[in-house]
């Protein structure tokens, strides 16, 4: 094998693919993503493409990007690309302001023709001077290379130029030194059932690693650090599937049949995709004809006793909150999973925000409380969703999960666990003693003011639920105004006392420090990075992140008020920190906010805080 020279060690890298809608760069980008979580390095990625379905090739507005971070201490897809894979000029275009300095970029140079640059809006023939392009530029033919490969195929010309993408990532798999054996076997899994396509695949992603090895003396390559992991079985995974696996588990854990009712929206359809292929695990995963119709079906299956679900996106989560009440007055366990998107109304469907939290939490009429989690990160989807699984279920409330676009498409690498690492999930079912006629539907635990449940079918236990409201003693329907304000209060009661089993907020970084960095939700690795990295430049920075959001955890207050500025960062115009500043008025909440449909940049973060450190 030929020595390579100009090797850059690094603990991390970054690597960006950016094409056409059309040219396979989710894939590409997913592949390699596998292959580096394969070795042992821990990964991060962003999946970022258009929202239209098929925008003009070649076009600025059609440009999809997918980027990877891999290596150790890995939390973000990182601020800036160490590597830049562009297919086409536009692809460049867009995304060389992403590119670090001193990075690479490589090019398809035969797709920058003339009309290829005048489609992403040059001026020039020259595209890499008007862009003031200083780093260093690899020229490669890959549509030309992916032909030779394939020209004994016998594929059509189409299917050829499909290929190009599987070129790039041969030369990217050498760049890093990958082992093609684990991209081949990736191959394989997704053209199990097309082994023209496979073939032809293998042929040209061994073209493109050759074609590293022809170049090794012209471009830098990179060796990533490891470090040792946790021994078990590591998969990729995304945050949308890894929702999906923690309601199997929590399925499994509560004994309750899992049933998920809901409607195709971006960008929560995956968690549908994946249940519907898990019949074998008993799922029962319905495709309704609109959001209203998906929650309505997950609240059957509950009054009958399935662990019941509904997945959508914000503008679902408000068709969604006349049925949501109803499970609220009839104290039912349900989980309302709202993958956030850009809004509002149809807003950005392929970008991310965290602009619904306000919508979860008080968007239905009347006091209608119900417990509010978020998962961190894309692999903390799978706790989480299991989380507001237990809570549904040991609490009899709906509880909405708020994950987001950037962890829900996003991915990491994550140790399979095994079961024994989750609780048994404890349902409040009905007392044997009760079953003698004398229960009543609203009976429930002094203690926690949880409701019994009987599931339909217990002999003795007839009763009817719904969404008038009801006597606290005989469940009868009942419109007396003292009864009425003691069922409200018993509601929000329930809901509180959900603090004493959930775990206490957990500071981080230098908890000694002055001033309290606060997050809720997928923003965890970014702002716990930019909490590390100033840590690390001798500016003191506690981090604390919210998972549950209602209730709070029981040590929030003591938390809060312990540092001399708190300062909470999300992608909204406040909303979190609103709520905060209502609940604990003592406290002054300083912001950092991001509305672009974007997640932060661990740079923003840092500048951000910096400037209200100083007093700016």
């Amino acid at each position: 094998m030929l020595e390579k020279p100009n090797i850059k060690v690094l603990d991390k890298v970054v690597v960006r693919f950016s094409g056409d809608s059309g040219d396979g760069m989710q894939l590409a980008g997913n592949i390699f993503t596998n292959v580096s979580a394969g070795v042992g390095n821990q990964v991060s990625t962003f999946p970022d493409y258009p929202a239209e379905i098929r925008a003009p090739q070649g076009s600025l507005s059609g440009v999809s990007g997918f980027q990877v971070s891999v290596g150790t201490g890995v939390h973000t897809p990182g601020d800036q690309a160490d590597v830049l894979v562009a297919m086409n000029p536009a692809a460049l275009k867009r995304n060389v302001n992403v590119l670090k300095q001193g990075g690479v970029i490589i090019v398809d140079i035969d797709s920058f023709k003339e009309a290829d640059l005048k489609k992403a809006l040059f001026n020039t023939g020259e595209p890499f001077k008007e862009l003031g392009i200083t780093s260093q530029v690899v020229e490669v033919p890959v549509t030309s290379m992916t032909k030779a490969a394939l020209a004994d195929s016998g594929l059509d010309n189409k299917s050829v130029l499909k290929c190009r993408n599987i070129f790039a990532l041969g030369l990217v798999c050498w760049l890093f030194d990958r082992p093609l054996e684990s991209a081949l076997h990736h191959l394989k899994t997704k053209f199990a059932k097309k082994p023209a396509i496979y073939e032809a695949n293998a042929k040209v992603i061994q073209a493109g690693y050759d074609y590293g090895h022809n170049i090794h003396a012209s471009v830098s390559t990179y060796r990533i650090e490891s470090e040792e992991i946790r021994a078990g079985h590591y998969t990729d995974i995304n945050g949308n599937t890894a929702t999906a696996w923690g309601l199997i588990m929590a399925s499994e854990k509560s004994g309750r049949p899992l049933f998920l009712g809901s409607y195709p929206i971006t960008p929560a359809t995956d968690i549908l995709h994946e249940l519907a292929k898990r019949k074998d695990l008993g799922v029962k995963a319905c495709q309704m004809e609109d959001e209203i119709a998906g929650v309505c079906s997950a609240i059957g299956a509950s009054f009958a006793g399935n662990l019941a679900v509904t997945s959508t996106s914000g503008p679902g989560l408000a068709l969604k909150s006349e049925g949501i009440g109803l499970a609220v007055m009839a104290e039912i366990p349900l989980v309302i999973i709202d993958v956030q998107r850009g809004g509002p109304s149809t807003g950005l469907p392929t970008k991310t925000e965290q602009t619904d939290l306000l919508q979860a939490l008080y968007g239905r009429n009347g006091e209608s409380p119900l417990a509010v989690v978020a998962p961190a990160s894309p692999t903390d989807c799978f706790t989480m969703a299991f989380e507001a699984a237990r809570i549904a279920i040991e609490h009899m409330t709906p509880v909405i999960l708020l994950s987001d676009a950037f962890i829900g498409n996003g991915s990491s690498a994550w140790r399979i666990p095994d079961t024994d690492e989750y609780p048994e999930i404890r349902p409040n079912y009905l007392p044997k003693n009760m079953m003698d006629g004398s229960w009543k539907p609203y009976k429930r635990n002094e203690d926690t003011k949880v409701r019994y449940w009987a599931i339909p079918g217990t002999e003795g236990c007839t009763h009817r639920l719904g969404g008038l409201e009801k006597d606290y003693d005989t469940g009868a329907i009942s419109t007396d105004p003292v009864n009425h304000e003691r069922m409200v209060y018993t509601r929000k009661d329930k809901i509180e006392r959900i603090a004493g089993n959930i775990p206490e907020l957990e500071v981080l970084c230098d908890k000694d420090a002055d001033t309290l960095l606060i997050g809720w939700g997928g923003t965890y690795g970014h702002l716990y990075t930019a909490a590390e990295e100033m840590n690390k430049n001798g500016n003191k920075l506690a981090f604390a992140h919210f998972r549950y959001i209602n209730p709070l955890p029981r040590n929030t207050r003591e938390i809060l008020t312990k540092y001399r500025k708190v300062i909470v960062a999300e992608l909204n115009t406040g909303q979190f920190a609103d709520y905060l500043q209502a609940r604990f008025p003592e406290v002054r909440i300083e912001r950092i906010n991001k509305v672009q449909g974007q997640p932060f940049l661990v740079k923003e973060v840092i500048d951000g805080v910096t400037k209200i450190m100083e007093g700016k």
